[in-house]
């Protein structure tokens, strides 16, 4: 009896060894900072500064310089001001904007651009032509009117139409997907910064940092899923243009 009981102790623990040794990790999949890796790895950050984008969401490029715990904990990005505080009615408006469906991203491009993601900011953000800005997310005139269908084929002189997108929300967030995927979300980042000239140069410092920034209050909207309906506001200091 005592040979049958040992027996089937050793099987036990041959079995459980052997659970353990296939179990996977998370790290299999998933970065230390909490995102995907990029199932195609670097062809999916063309502007190779570690972050993909696959099925409408950021990944990150296994061994890159994003592949770090960095993005996903609340600390500040490098020689950069952050931090949070409460907005009265942000957590409405976050659920509206993902009810016109907008992903993490969009709420931290709104979040960065005003403190209630809204549109009461001067008139076209006191620009014109081109330049001008409308919407939650600030999307330029040149941008809006080569990428979004329903702006197509218009003018520079014709900017003051771009202002239905401070009244509506789904139309906002349906030009703003379709202006990241005409331009691929790397190049789609240095326009949406610095407009033309951003399209033309999109990798200098400044657009680094942007990028950074909202990549940062992304991660801490991601970190907890109560951010995305909370009135918590996340803000990067990054100088306007």
């Amino acid at each position: 009896m005592k040979r049958q009981i040992i027996g089937v102790m050793s099987a036990l623990a041959a079995l459980v060894g052997l659970a353990l040794n296939s179990a996977p990790t998370a790290s299999a999949d998933t970065a230390p900072n909490g995102y995907a890796y990029c199932a195609n790895g670097s062809s999916s950050d063309p502007d190779g500064d570690g972050w993909g984008w696959e099925n409408n969401q950021s990944c990150v490029v296994r061994g890159s310089s994003a592949d770090t715990g960095g993005a996903g904990s609340s600390a500040c990005p490098s020689s950069m001001s952050c931090g949070s505080y409460t907005v009265s009615g942000l957590g409405s408006r976050k659920s509206q904007v993902r009810s016109a469906g907008g992903n993490s991203l969009d709420l931290a491009v709104a979040m960065l651009e005003t403190d209630n993601m809204g549109t009461n900011y001067p008139y076209g953000d006191n620009k014109t032509g081109d330049a001008a800005n409308f919407g939650i997310f600030k999307q330029n005139w040149l941008m809006l009117r080569s990428a979004c269908s329903q702006f197509s084929g218009q003018s520079t002189s014709q900017y003051n139409n771009g202002a239905a997108l401070n009244s509506n929300l789904s139309q906002d967030v349906s030009c703003l997907h379709q202006s990241q995927n005409h331009y691929g979300i790397g190049t789609w980042f240095a326009g949406h910064r610095n407009g033309s000239s951003g399209l033309s140069n999109p990798n200098t410092t400044d657009i680094n940092n942007y990028k950074t920034a909202i990549y940062w209050i992304q991660s801490q909207i991601n970190n907890n899923s109560a951010n995305l309906s909370n009135d918590t506001r996340f803000w990067v200091q990054v100088p306007p243009i």
